[in-house]
């Protein structure tokens, strides 16, 4: 799909996800959020097409611009949306599926040097709340919802919901997960009495699946 073309969808998404933006005026002038996804397409399609230095180039302009960051190697699929934008990071590996919500303050980064993957891969459908740090080359599956300035730094599966440093998950259904929450909440995740209880039922199914591994163990050593 040409890169005007994700710009127009990218341009409607606005309006679906973002309340305090009521007029195409407003979205063309003042929503920074808009114009760094914008700018991000363009440089992109420069970048596939061989043109290294002047995406680089225009992606520095774009920072100066929106305060947002994303380098122009990264795959990003239909109806990205920035909300705020600034302070947001989004490294060279990084690849982003479709209809993702970012929120300000994310950094989507690297853990290596070396030129390999090294940033995350999300998922379609996906939140990620303000200030939360997504780092190395893990997966975010769909519908996953990042709490804010939750650090996660391995695989989340679809239709979780993680926060906190380090991120662990607090809800894992679908129902829930579908529901479009900005910065990615759960009601009850600071009660410290169910934070209490979910630790003990995640240490119970850790129990559980070591049983079963050992009881598997024990019936092929019979045999």
């Amino acid at each position: 799909m040409q890169w005007w073309r994700l710009v127009r969808e990218d341009f409607r998404t606005v309006f679906e996800r973002d309340p305090a933006t009521r007029s195409k005026l407003v979205a063309l002038t003042v929503h920074t959020g808009f114009w760094s996804v914008a700018w991000y397409r363009l440089e992109h399609a420069l970048w596939d097409s061989g043109f290294h230095w002047i995406a680089r180039w225009l992606a520095m302009f774009s920072r100066w611009l929106t305060g947002v960051e994303i380098h122009p190697a990264v795959k990003a699929g239909r109806r990205l949306f920035i909300d705020h934008g600034m302070g947001i990071v989004i490294g060279e590996t990084a690849e982003l599926g479709d209809d993702v919500s970012i929120y300000q303050g994310v950094t989507l980064g690297g853990t290596s040097w070396a030129q390999v993957k090294r940033h995350p891969t999300i998922g379609n459908n996906v939140i990620i709340g303000a200030g939360a740090k997504v780092i190395g080359p893990i997966t975010l599956g769909d519908f996953v919802r990042v709490g804010s300035n939750a650090v996660v730094v391995k695989d989340v599966a679809a239709h979780t919901t993680v926060v906190g440093i380090p991120a662990k998950p607090v809800i894992k259904k679908e129902e829930d997960c579908e529901k479009f929450e900005a910065y990615a909440r759960s009601a009850d995740e600071n009660d410290p009495t169910i934070q209490l209880w979910r630790e003990v039922e995640m240490r119970i199914c850790k129990l559980e699946k070591e049983n079963a591994e050992l009881k598997n163990r024990l019936s092929e050593l019979e045999k």
